[in-house]
Parts: C-alpha cells; sequence; structure tokens
C-alpha cells in the first residue's frame, strides 16, 4: 500500500480530488486492494465530505468500518492504519474529513439557538448529520464507527441520535468524557489548570520510547502492568466517588490569554493564518514534537500536510467552543449520556434507507460493543473510560433485569477498555501495530457476533 509521502492530494477551496490508486497482486500480500480519495456531495450549499476508502478487489463488501479524525486534523493522519484495517477479508475501509475539517468543503459555521444546551446541540448536529447523509448516500445498512478525540465524541453522538445503524462504536481516546464542574456551569468561572497543554509540550520521542516522565500517574504508579494499573487506580476513584471521572493526568494552569480567545472562539487555526509567510514555522513548534518519533520523511511529510489543513479557511474548528470549555471539557459531559449509546428507540426508515434495514423501527436497541481505547501515557483522561465503562455495564444490568428471556439472549452490549503500550493521545500513530492489532481483533469480533446475531434471529423466526 502507499505511504503517506506518495498519496497525493490535490486541493481546491478545501476539496480534494485523487486519481484512484491499486496495489498491485504480485506485491500485496494481503490483496489486491485499491484505494480511492473522492468528494461526496451533500445537500444544502457547499456541503461535502472528502472520503478515502480501501477496497479489497474481487470480494463482497460485507462489512465497513467508517473512521473519524479528531479536532481540527484530518484523515491523512490514519495513514499507518489504512493498510493494517484493511487486510480482512469481506471488510471495506473508509476514511472520512469531518464537515468543515481536512479538505472537506468548509461552509461557514453558525450556531443559531440561544441557550446552552441548544448550542452544544446544533454544534454537534452540524458534523453528525452530514455523517448520516454520507450513509444515507453511500447506502451502508449498519457498520463499525470508530472515532478519535473530537471524533470520538461526534461518534458518541451521532450513536445517540441515529439509533439502529452501528455494529460496534470504538473511541479513540476520545474528548469530553469526564465532568469538571467549571465547564458545565455557566455562572462558575472557567478552569484554570488542565491536561490539555501536554498535548503540545509533550515529546512524542519520550513517550513511545516509554520514558515519558510527564506521562499520567494512572498509568505509572506501581507495578509494570499498565492495563492492570490504570483499571486498579479508576475502580479506586470510582470507590471514592469520582464516578464522573477527575482527571489523574498532570493539570497544568492554563494561561490567561489562551481562555480569553478560547471563549472568544477565536481557534488556534487563525492564528497560523495570521502569521503568513511564518505560519510553517509557527505550525513546526508542534509537529516537531508531536511527530519526533517518525523517520524523518514522513515527520516532513505529516507538518506539510498539517500546516496545508491549518491554514485552510475557517470553518467546523469553531465547534470547540460551544461543545468544549478552556481546557478540553465537554460542557455537556459525555459520562452524562454514554449510557444510552446502543439503547434508544429505532425510528422509522429515513428517506434513501433500504427497506430491508436489518433493525426494526419501534424497538429498542440491543445494545452496542464499545471499546475505549487510550494510549498509556495518554493526557487524555483514561479514568473517565472505565468509568465509561462502568456506566455502560450498568444500564445493561438494569435493562436486562426486567427483560424477557429472550431479550437477554439477544442482547449485544458490551463494553472495555483498551491501553495501547508506549503511546500518547494519538494512539493510532504513537502505538500504531499494536493499534492495528487490536483493531483487527475488534474487527474479527464484529463478524463474530453477526454471524451469532444471524443464527439466534434464525432461531427466533423458526420458533414463531
Amino acid at each position: 500500500m502507499a505511504s503517506m509521502s506518495n498519496l497525493t492530494l490535490s486541493t481546491q477551496d478545501g476539496i480534494a480530488n485523487a486519481t484512484p490508486m491499486a496495489a498491485n497482486s504480485m506485491t500485496d500480500s494481503y490483496g489486491p486492494r485499491t484505494w480511492y480519495s473522492k468528494l461526496v456531495h451533500l445537500s444544502g450549499k457547499d456541503r461535502a465530505l472528502n472520503e478515502f476508502s480501501v477496497e479489497r478487489d474481487g470480494e463482497v463488501v460485507e462489512e465497513n468500518l467508517v473512521m473519524l479524525h479528531g479536532y481540527g486534523a484530518g484523515l491523512g493522519f490514519f495513514y499507518k492504519n489504512f493498510e493494517g484495517l484493511s487486510r480482512l477479508k469481506g471488510w471495506k475501509l473508509y476514511a472520512l474529513d469531518l464537515l468543515g475539517m481536512g479538505r472537506s468543503s468548509r461552509p461557514n459555521f453558525r450556531v443559531h439557538a440561544k441557550d446552552q444546551q441548544g448550542k452544544i446541540r446544533e454544534a454537534e448536529n452540524w458534523f453528525i448529520d452530514a455523517l448520516e447523509e454520507w450513509r444515507v448516500q453511500k447506502k451502508i445498512d449498519r457498520f463499525t464507527l470508530m472515532g478519535h478525540s473530537l471524533g470520538g465524541y461526534l461518534a458518541v453522538a451521532y450513536a445517540l441520535k441515529y439509533p439502529g445503524h452501528l455494529k460496534k462504536l470504538i473511541l479513540a481516546s476520545p474528548v469530553g468524557i469526564p465532568e469538571d464542574p467549571y465547564a458545565v456551569n455557566a455562572e462558575m468561572p472557567d478552569p484554570e489548570s488542565s491536561t490539555l497543554p501536554n498535548e503540545f509540550s509533550q515529546d512524542q520521542r519520550d513517550i513511545v520510547n516509554g520514558s515519558n516522565s510527564k506521562g499520567p500517574e494512572l498509568v505509572k504508579a506501581g507495578d509494570n502492568n499498565n492495563f492492570l494499573n490504570a483499571r486498579s487506580k479508576a475502580e479506586k476513584d470510582l470507590e471514592d466517588g469520582k464516578t464522573e471521572g477527575g482527571t489523574n493526568a498532570p493539570r497544568r494552569p492554563l494561561p490567561k490569554w489562551l481562555t480569553y480567545l478560547w471563549d472568544a472562539n477565536i481557534s488556534p487555526f487563525s492564528l497560523v493564518r495570521w502569521t503568513g509567510p511564518l505560519g510553517p514555522r509557527f505550525v513546526s513548534g508542534w509537529t516537531s514534537r508531536r511527530f519526533s518519533h517518525l523517520p524523518p520523511d514522513e515527520a516532513q511529510a505529516l507538518h506539510d500536510y498539517s500546516y496545508s489543513l491549518f491554514r485552510q479557511r475557517g470553518s467546523g474548528e469553531y465547534v470547540l467552543a460551544y461543545v468544549l470549555a478552556p481546557g478540553a471539557f465537554a460542557r455537556d459531559p459525555l459520562i452524562r449520556r454514554i449510557h444510552g449509546v446502543g439503547r434508544q428507540t429505532i425510528p422509522p426508515l429515513q428517506s434513501g434507507d433500504s427497506p430491508s434495514q436489518s433493525v426494526t423501527e419501534g424497538v429498542k436497541e440491543p445494545g452496542i460493543p464499545t471499546v475505549l481505547m487510550y494510549g498509556e501515557n495518554d493526557w487524555m483522561d483514561i479514568a473517565g473510560g472505565f468509568a465509561a465503562e462502568q456506566k455502560l455495564k450498568e444500564e445493561k444490568e438494569r435493562i436486562l433485569s426486567t427483560a424477557s428471556e429472550e431479550e437477554r439472549r439477544l442482547d449485544n452490549g458490551d463494553a472495555s477498555v483498551v491501553i495501547i503500550k508506549r503511546a500518547g493521545h494519538h494512539v493510532y500513530l504513537d502505538g500504531w501495530e499494536e493499534f492495528n492489532q487490536v483493531m483487527r481483533e475488534e474487527m474479527q469480533d464484529v463478524v463474530r457476533r453477526e454471524k451469532l446475531r444471524a443464527a439466534r434471529a434464525g432461531v427466533y423466526n423458526i420458533g414463531k
């Protein structure tokens, strides 16, 4: 498969076009595969999603994986995952640039609601409505959704608003799970400290080499089994009443200027655009640390790619102040609503959906397997992940306590937390080999569950 350095994209007004490229069966031991980059136009003015896909030649597509990137980034950051995640037979991989980010179109971002909850929902819907329209247009009934950081936050919002379409939800270092009282109470001052500065101060070479002395104490204390450490510490927090996920990563003071710019909704990418010809040097302050563990040619390619995205016209980046308070704490934390994932009532079919949809409208979802993935040196709150896991499991127990035997047999809800060794917030890049392996295992689990689901449905129909 092609590396990022030789996958070229031409851009015009934030819209990408690329010549389809194909792997040769002589050199592709897992193929042959073909990968494409195209623009998918949506309804309304200047609404289009940049789509990158990898398809296995000569195979019937049985499963679809959709990947969403984080804030201000682009699908190109997943360049170390495309090959590894497209090895499984029967799977088609899609990576999407969020509306108003990456090389998707960049319509004006406006929120018209007056109340805080209305603003949050409108901002979330701006992205997830575009994702749902893309799904309908691609005629995909149900799929596996993986979102990183802000993409993970939006993946949860999508699961709650558009039930019945997910086979599995994978959240890679998602933002917005834990609750912070300063972020959710408008009358209170903004938080004065946060783990967010670690995104800009951590040297990734130290993280992947296992020598990051500034990593979260959550996975550093005690013995060398970081996964058990994380779970043990998180469970202690839950027992102490910190169920809503007080962060365990190092908190650092937020500069007053940062809080001011955040509240004024002046995005960090505005600063890049304002610096003009000094923009590449300004961006290199972040990329030199963020990609320090990569080979020089890959690091340079990612730097150039990042700058090409950051300098484009502002659009989806302005969501930040609506859904997150300064310091990256959610204004409506996911810990308050994640228990509803996979437990919503199936709505009537939308226009464009197939009448052969494999879920029945008017009934409740039977649960969705949910995986929360973090790096062992993640600045995102890992304890919040374990709290979310507990919320999901408690909701399953509550529902099954009054469920019929048939409902208990068909329930598909599950939750787990995975820690990727020698990785920080960007788990898919820092620990890409382990990340890809974990993802393939989760994808194989989807296939296993779907076969079991079909068998159970067959037995149920025969019994009727």
